[in-house]
């Protein structure tokens, strides 16, 4: 079944100024198991997941080592290998995982490249077209991470550097060793801790990846600004909350994640939703930290 909906309406950001991705992307941690640990019940309906996503337009996957672990990454493979020429996968390394729920950095270079390696494996392709540095892992000097990134980089084995979880200032000092196309950081509605981030990465041209990008929490209540909006809209709260995500920042790139179609199919829907100035005001608002 094709949508009238498709992700292509969200607009489009090019990395570096070269790599076209849709603005909507998809996020895969939530095909895993349990706690992001092992394989799902059903990993068929996760691969039909990920080709609806296609389906529907979106050309940015993101993924990581660490989701299962390695579980992500391979149902990517099986669902959509050949690749799409446009297909952009973004993915992470910088976490071990000695179980589920536990998440533990690790930003030594000869790691990293382990992982760089073990990806480029799993995904089965030459490049890897953005692998962010999961964590900095504060025991190792963060030019020591970036840097072992640029080599991998130089090597033409990723294309595109992005960080996760980093302040401006670190962001800065990684901009010193490498150019920085991504930026992913918690950031939602109710949640805007990275807001001076998210303008930072704009001036410069940066995407910003928001992860968590729909945990509207208390903002969803039955008698919340965001739910009287949906509801006069008939739309759903999660959608508004994605609309909103896309007019913040013009280089906003929201990966929201399900393991299921039919919440896929309306959260790419949202991509058409265009707030008024005056909705854009009154969400802007509400905020609960």
């Amino acid at each position: 079944m094709t949508s009238k909906n498709t992700a292509r309406e969200s607009g489009q950001f090019h990395l570096a100024g070269t790599t076209a991705v849709t603005r909507l992307g998809y996020g895969t941690l939530q095909l895993t198991g349990p706690g992001g640990w092992g394989y799902p019940k059903d990993p068929d309906k996760s691969m039909r997941v990920l080709r609806r996503a296609v389906d529907l337009g979106v050309n940015l996957i993101d993924t990581a080592d660490s989701y299962g672990p390695e579980v992500a990454e391979n149902l990517i493979r099986e669902a959509l290998y050949p690749y799409a020429e446009n297909l952009v996968i973004a993915t992470k390394a910088g976490f071990t995982r000695p179980g589920p729920k536990r998440w533990v950095p690790v930003g030594l270079p000869e790691y990293l490249r382990q992982q760089a390696e073990m990806s480029l494996r799993r995904l089965n392709v030459d490049c890897i077209s953005l692998f962010q540095l999961h964590r900095v892992d504060p025991r190792v000097p963060l030019e020591v991470q970036v840097g072992t990134l640029k080599e991998l980089q130089d090597e033409g084995k990723i294309r595109h550097i992005g960080l996760s979880e980093v302040d401006i200032q670190q962001l800065k000092r990684a901009q010193r060793i490498a150019r920085i196309d991504s930026v992913q950081n918690l950031y939602n509605l109710g949640n805007r801790v990275a807001d001076p981030l998210v303008d930072y990465t704009e001036r410069m041209g940066i995407g910003f990846i928001p992860w968590h990008p729909l945990a509207t929490g208390a903002l969803a209540g039955h008698h919340s600004p965001l739910s009287a909006m949906a509801k006069k809209r008939n739309v759903a709260p999660s959608q508004i909350a994605l609309a909103w995500l896309l007019q913040r920042s013009s280089t906003m790139l929201p990966i929201p994640g399900t393991s299921s179609i039919s919440h896929l199919d309306e959260n790419v829907a949202a991509s058409e939703i265009s707030l008024t100035n005056s909705e854009l005001q009154i969400l802007n608002g509400v905020r609960v930290y």
